[in-house]
């Protein structure tokens, strides 16, 4: 599930903060519980810009780790 902005990053996700620049942080709350219900499992929520997917996710050749990940396989444990 590819959450773009709807969750910029993974701990916004796992402790229900809310990034600070916010309209609406009710949306923002029924954005998460959404997301959880529409993803396979929590790793599978892929936040807009948290540097970690590129952890948690493998690269798709030798040579572009820390560039490109590939969001067709299970996340890294």
């Amino acid at each position: 599930m590819l959450a773009a902005d709807a969750s910029h990053l993974y701990a916004h996700m796992e402790t229900g903060r809310i990034f600070p620049l916010t309209y609406n942080v009710q949306e923002v709350v029924e954005g998460y519980v959404t997301l959880k219900k529409l993803a396979s499992s929590p790793d599978h929520v892929v936040p807009g810009h948290d540097p970690l997917v590129l952890a948690r996710y493998p690269a798709p050749k030798p040579g572009l780790e820390g560039w490109v990940v590939r969001l067709d396989v299970d996340p890294k444990g």
